[in-house]
């Protein structure tokens, strides 16, 4: 009975409705093509026409059903859906309706029947017109009561440019047409290829090339412009989008050339224009195939896996098979929303979240006794320079003593590698959170010395849209009408992207022989003042006029630019163009370890002397006495 009732509801699940249709139509299309190539052939006469015709057009009419309905059906053309009718589905149209005029001689002879020599010619024209009309009908209907649907309710059409006339442009210009999205209008493309000029791409005018952008955005009166060229990478798409963001439209851009791969291009994947769209550096390549090399199975723990540096190393974590996922954090919010994202991708991963401090060495050597972690990944850090200035004792026992706990606890348990985040910050600090992870990096060095667990750190600049950096502020910034505030008009700085920065961190722990302080190639460094400007352009406002610029002067600690590495050390490559080993800075490991026990006694008795404690282990420190 179950049986049945599930068959039933499969059945009516069927649009049996539509085919039948579909079906009497494609009947009745027969007969009319039938009638009309004779109706025709005798130069639109019915009374010239010999009775032996009618007689075998009548005769062969069954035989024309048969072949009809198999042709049809092997071809697809009663499942198509047909509200999105393509060029696919006009070919396949075309290919059942030239077998059918084939099958026309093939059945007469069968029949002993005879028509005109002109009768299969004229029989496919208009079995075409019928059968096609009828099924792309449905199509430009859905287009005209969408059309007429925006005028009822009076929803403004936003006049569009795409940039790129190749299968993309073509892709998204199809689907505007087609979709809920007739609000908007596309007004023209505009492609760099000459010979594409004076074009036209499914009706729309091809204007010219990208030096056309400013002036077609007035004369089309362009809201909007599509950026619809996912092959080309970030070095050719700059100076498309610096024209595109003087214009003040709202820019939207298709992600990637998988969309074309996978045929997935439509209005819905495009995104917004990123701050990152405009660095003019394509994204770091690593060797995926190293990292499953040694993350696959393993015990893989992350401390700070909560936040913006932690957690996509989570997710690229998980995509690489480990054994178990240990996630380390002492934010229980963070945790917990990392934990939720990856459990709804990957339910088979095996993943403990974990809440502590790595300060607290007794947990942290709890959890390495119970969990035995081979790679560990140290992101967890006071991160902040200006809150770091005004609590100085707070970052050396957070950054320096939790690293040393979480790097004794590896050594003790048996990790296999130990990779420590650091950054350009820790290269002749000028602040207590670059001279505290500088200090980080000498602990590691230390202990690669006496250790199994290979040792490494990873340096680099600063990461677009983490927790605390310039994108987010400039963003509410301008979310409040400004002013955008930035410290000086020529201060610099590194950039690089989440995604690229943990990738690196990935990459060096394949290189990883132990000691090694791993860097990144991070070309142009980019001044903060063409990040707010460009930002503010993206949003839509004008510089200066809409949101005003503040300059608000260096804050405590904060260096003009950033460096990479420290003059003492040199640069070695490695298979990773983009990636270099900086040869280790030599000191005296007894010395060091005096002075870090005299620094742990002063950080935790809340030493007002504590910035020339460190200065004493990190000569190359400077800072003003306060």
């Amino acid at each position: 009975m179950k049986k049945w009732s599930s068959m039933k509801s499969d059945i009516l699940k069927i649009p049996v409705t539509r085919i039948i249709l579909l079906v009497m139509s494609d009947l009745l299309a027969i007969l009319l093509a039938s009638v009309l190539s004779l109706y025709v052939r005798y130069d639109f006469k019915f009374m010239d026409v010999p009775r032996e015709f009618w007689e075998a057009m009548l005769a062969i009419y069954p035989c024309n059903v048969v072949v009809l309905l198999i042709v049809f059906n092997f071809l697809k053309l009663y499942k198509s859906v047909w509200r999105y009718a393509s060029d696919t589905e006009l070919l396949n149209n075309a290919i059942a309706v030239f077998l059918c005029a084939v099958a026309q001689p093939i059945c007469l002879w069968a029949l002993g029947r005879r028509l005109p020599v002109s009768y299969p010619f004229y029989y496919g024209f208009f079995l075409m017109i019928f059968t096609g009309g009828l099924r792309f009908s449905y199509r430009i209907t859905r287009i005209l009561q969408n059309r007429r649907l925006i005028h009822k309710t009076g929803a403004a059409r936003v006049n569009c440019m795409v940039v790129g006339a190749g299968a993309a442009g073509n892709a998204i210009i199809k689907e505007i047409e087609s979709s809920n999205y007739l609000n908007m209008n596309v007004a023209c493309v505009i492609d760099d290829n000459p010979g594409c000029h004076g074009k036209y791409l499914r009706g729309v005018p091809i204007v010219g090339g990208r030096e056309c952008i400013p002036d077609c955005v007035g004369k089309y009166s362009i809201d909007e412009i599509v950026i619809a060229i996912p092959s080309a990478d970030r070095s050719r798409l700059k100076p498309i989008l610096e024209i595109c963001k003087e214009t003040g439209c709202k820019m939207r851009i298709l992600p990637g050339m998988y969309q074309i791969i996978n045929g997935d291009v439509n209005v819905l994947k495009l995104r917004e224009v990123q701050i990152e769209d405009l660095l003019g550096r394509d994204p770091i390549e690593v060797n995926v195939d190293e990292i499953i090399g040694y993350v696959q199975g393993k015990v893989v723990m992350v401390t700070g896996g909560g936040g913006s540096i932690g957690s996509e190393l989570c997710r690229q974590i998980a995509q690489h098979m480990p054994r178990q996922l240990l996630i380390f954090d002492i934010y229980e919010n963070n945790a917990y929303e990392i934990q939720q994202e990856l459990l709804q991708k990957y339910p088979k991963l095996d993943m403990a979240v974990l809440i502590g401090s790595v300060r607290n060495r007794e947990r942290v050597e709890s959890i390495f006794r119970t969990y035995h972690p081979d790679i560990v990944y140290h992101a967890a850090a006071h991160k902040h320079v200006p809150l770091m200035e005004d609590s100085p004792n707070e970052a050396i026992k957070n950054n320096v003593f939790g690293t040393l706990n979480v790097a004794r606890a590896a050594d003790v348990s048996g990790a296999r590698r130990f990779v420590l985040i650091s950054t350009d910050k820790a290269v002749n600090p000028t602040n207590i959170m670059g001279a505290s992870k500088r200090i980080c990096e000498m602990v590691i060095q230390n202990l690669n010395k006496k250790s199994r667990t290979e040792y490494v750190a990873v340096r680099f600049g600063n990461v677009l849209g983490s927790n605390g950096s310039v994108i987010p502020l400039f963003k509410k910034q301008i979310e409040q009408g400004g002013p955008v505030t930035v410290t000086h008009p020529d201060i610099i700085r590194y950039f690089m992207t989440i995604p690229e920065a943990v990738s690196l961190v990935l990459q060096a722990g394949a290189y990883a022989r132990g000691g090694e302080i791993f860097v990144l190639d991070m070309g142009e460094p980019v001044k903060i003042l063409d990040l707010a400007k460009n930002l503010i352009q993206l949003s839509g406002y004008r510089v200066n006029e809409d949101i005003k610029i503040e300059f608000t002067g260096l804050r405590p600690g904060e260096k003009m630019y950033e460096e990479l590495l420290l003059n003492e050390e040199g640069l070695r490559e490695t298979a990773n163009k983009m990636i270099y080993i900086g040869r280790p800075v030599g000191y005296d490991s007894d010395a060091f370890e005096r002075q870090l026990q005299e620094l742990y006694e002063a950080c935790w008795n809340e030493s007002a002397d504590i910035r020339k404690k460190v200065q004493e282990i990190v000569p190359a420190y400077q800072y003003e006495a306060k």
